[in-house]
């Protein structure tokens, strides 16, 4: 899944791309995607221009030209977006076949192969949704819904809430493992399964350690280290696994400073021990039992 590294350089693409593009079209090609009433979401969209576009956590939010409604839209697990104009074709998501040959008529099936949703733009380019498991969404919404989901998340890196007090604060009565905290997005938007565990590895801690266990300086370590992996990721353009893209359609970098994540049953790099791999919050988890207490 594209975690908030991913999804912040998906939407800095997208921003030079389709700003002020009038919407003619709007083609539902599964009603499972939409979330909502589907003849709204084609009534509100429909003659409307996305004149910016933000972010919460995962979540990309595309500000309207009408200032009273948003499109909100969730990739999930394969979800894509995939911008085409003319014979340019420009992804960011995830998928298990994109960018395998350079084709453009095979580049333009797999954009059709899982194609959920999609949007037309008055200069005939064209913004597809794709979804090969159909877990992501699209909903329309107002001001009124934006603030309602943006009050469901956390504090997030690289905003004003993002202190450490509020940080510490997160770890108040709470008796589950470190890692459980930080994926959880009603706590801290953003971080997913890769992050979590290099973030865990740089700052000394195990995963698996209850956060009442927790002392002052590891929480420090902890908030200092989120920044530094997170920024580190986004100026590299995320992390590349299952063939994920970005929306120039290049690969993410990030790969290649992997401490621990996927990387289970092979050699720490900073001490030589093998590293662990263990199931924990429902995510495969590596650490070394060396460097991380």
């Amino acid at each position: 899944m594209p975690e908030l590294p991913e999804v912040e350089t998906i939407r800095r693409d997208l921003q030079k791309k389709i700003i002020n593009k009038k919407i003619v079209n709007i083609d539902i090609l599964n009603k499972k995607t939409v979330q909502g009433s589907k003849q709204s979401f084609l009534n509100i969209l429909k003659n409307n221009k996305i004149i910016n576009i933000g972010r919460i956590g995962k979540l990309i939010i595309f500000e309207l030209a009408d200032e009273k409604n948003f499109l909100f839209v969730h990739l999930k697990m394969t979800g894509q977006l995939i911008y085409v104009q003319g014979n340019i074709v420009v992804a960011g998501g995830h998928s298990e076949e994109w960018g395998k040959k350079p084709n453009i008529t095979n580049e333009l099936e797999r954009v059709d192969k899982y194609a959920r949703v999609i949007i037309t733009f008055r200069d005939k380019s064209k913004l597809y949704f794709n979804d090969m498991r159909v877990f992501g969404y699209m909903k329309v919404g107002s001001k009124a819904v934006r603030e309602s989901i943006v009050s469901n998340f956390g504090i997030e890196p690289f905003t004003e809430n993002f202190t450490l007090n509020n940080f510490e604060n997160i770890f108040k009565n709470k008796r589950i493992s470190l890692k459980a905290i930080l994926l959880n997005q009603k706590l801290i938007a953003g971080i997913g399964n890769i992050y979590v565990d290099e973030i865990c590895f740089v700052s000394g801690v195990r995963p698996d350690k209850s956060v009442v266990n927790l002392n002052k300086n590891e929480i420090e370590m902890l908030y200092k280290h989120i920044e530094i992996v997170l920024k580190k990721a986004v100026e590299n353009r995320g992390t590349t696994f299952n063939n994920y893209v970005d929306a120039d359609g290049k690969k993410g970098n990030y790969v290649k400073y992997l401490q621990v994540y996927g990387r289970g049953g092979q050699e720490c790099k900073k001490c030589k021990n093998i590293l662990l791999k263990i199931r924990l919050s429902g995510r495969g988890t590596v650490f070394c039992e060396n460097c991380q207490k």
